[in-house]
């Protein structure tokens, strides 16, 4: 183990806690993350006695500021890269009416139980006389090598008493790829309505790592086979299941959704794009419809999903600024380069998807290539192939046109001095007759023909230019 201790702070750690006689571990995801190969710049030292104490000795040793908060009895130094947190060793119990521990000190073994998983409550001992050695009270080595998320505790004990660990849990599962012990799983679908009493925000931030996970799929089977999704992302639940009337049933758009988000995750890592996949047929629950002699329909979900976003991410507390109208554009766009891919795609069209896509016209045809899902081979490579010609299309047209976050050469105050009209009606009939004729390939996107354009319209409309 000594090997992974090489970084000189291990040495500081180690020199001043045998200095105070006092017992130092390093503990948990810096630990676990060694075995997992993955780098870690998070250190967490828990000591035996006061970990302000300690870390304050560190501090003046490392000439370093020492961050210490008091009511969590903790302290952390950045030190180069690394973050350092230290916690005296304690024990915990728990009300049922809240997930904050009444803490007492305790032993190594006390902080170790207390872990969440046995997988975070390996320690490396880093006093002199047996620097390196590994304690792994609870087989965490094991559970790593097969891939096995495990409660320290009894699973009932643990999630009841912080019932984030279920989300944390599930959350390990995604981003490791491992499985979670039966009795654990056993244990969320029991305790899940315990959730209740963890703030949205939590909640939220464990789902953003899911969402971020290389296949977000495995933890949203997770949240749904538990019943925790039920709880808290309803909407999403109700995606789940297929309806059949005269022998005619649409594709379960909880499994389609959750498809969607691991296609789009091969291509993008933002957070709020991968949103997006999850919402953009979040309102095909409440528009389906069956129509006789056709089928089932979904009219108007992307409108109606567009209406929803804003609620949605104020119900999980997501940013209600521009990533939120990101999501929404993209929710209210998501079927139309899908339209164009299945048409002959005219110039008038592209220039109006670029139009109301602006910037985010990347970010759509990302979305729409990852919404193809048919298990049809024929179809999806045709889709695929149609979905290039509108790329094509869409680079041509805008390198010739300038179409993106595009303005009319003629403004609204432009119109008003021409005629001497004030802001009215008819200054918005003639701004748009000119935004149209472009859009359409009437007019080009040149002043002097959209300024012609505007006194025939305008003639037509019986207004004559000011003298």
């Amino acid at each position: 183990m000594q090997q992974h201790l090489q970084n000189p702070i291990f040495k500081t750690l180690s020199s001043i806690a045998d200095k105070h006689n006092t017992e130092a571990y390093v503990i948990g995801g810096f630990v676990r993350d060694i075995f997992l190969n993955r780098p870690s710049k998070d250190i967490d030292v828990v000591v035996v006695g006061s970990g302000i104490e300690y870390a304050e000795a560190v501090g003046r040793k490392l000439n370093t500021k020492v961050a210490v908060f008091k009511n969590f009895g903790t302290a952390n130094i950045k030190y180069q890269d690394l973050e350092v947190e230290f916690v005296g060793a304690r024990k915990e119990s728990y009300r049922s009416d809240s997930r904050k521990p009444i803490v007492e000190d305790g032993t190594l073994a006390d902080d170790q139980l207390r872990r969440d998983f046995t997988i975070n409550a390996l320690a490396i001992n880093l006093n002199a006389g047996n620097f390196g050695e590994l304690l792994d009270p609870f087989n965490g080595m094991e559970d790593l090598e097969n891939k096995l998320i495990r409660t320290p505790l009894d699973p009932e004990i643990t999630f009841s008493d912080d019932p984030l660990r279920m989300m944390r849990a599930i959350r390990f599962a995604t981003q490791l790829n491992f499985s979670i012990d039966e009795a654990a799983l056993n244990a969320i679908k029991t305790q899940k309505q315990r959730i209740s009493i963890v703030s949205k925000e939590r909640i939220t931030d464990e789902m953003n790592k899911i969402i971020l996970s290389p296949k977000p799929s495995i933890g949203f089977k997770h949240l749904f086979d538990t019943g925790l999704l039920q709880i808290i992302f309803p909407q999403m639940a109700q995606l789940y299941g297929v309806e059949i009337i005269k022998g005619k049933g649409h594709k379960d758009n909880f499994y389609h959704t959750l498809e969607v988000l691991d296609n789009i995750c091969v291509d993008t890592d933002d957070l709020w794009l991968r949103w997006a996949a999850i919402l953009h047929d979040i309102a095909k629950p409440a528009t389906k419809r069956f129509e006789e002699g056709h089928g089932w329909t979904f009219h108007g979900h992307e409108d109606r999903g567009a209406r929803m976003v804003p609620k949605i991410f104020a119900q999980l507390k997501l940013p209600l600024n521009e990533k939120m109208k990101y999501v929404q554009k993209l929710v209210q766009l998501h079927l139309r380069p899908i339209v164009l891919a299945q048409e002959t795609v005219t110039d008038s069209a592209v220039r109006r998807l670029l139009f109301d896509a602006g910037e985010e016209i990347e970010s759509l045809m990302l979305l729409c290539n990852a919404d193809v899902t048919t298990k049809n081979e024929y179809k999806k490579t045709k889709y695929r192939n149609n979905f290039e010609l509108v790329k094509q299309k869409l680079k041509d047209v805008e390198e010739r046109d300038k179409i993106r976050n595009w303005q009319p050469p003629i403004s609204g105050n432009d119109i008003m001095e021409t005629f001497g009209l004030s802001a009215g009606k008819e200054v918005g009939l003639i701004k748009n007759a000119i935004r149209e004729a472009i859009l359409e390939g009437d007019i080009t996107n040149d002043y002097n023909e959209a300024f012609n354009f505007m006194l025939d319209q305008a003639k037509q409309m019986g207004l004559n230019p000011v003298k």
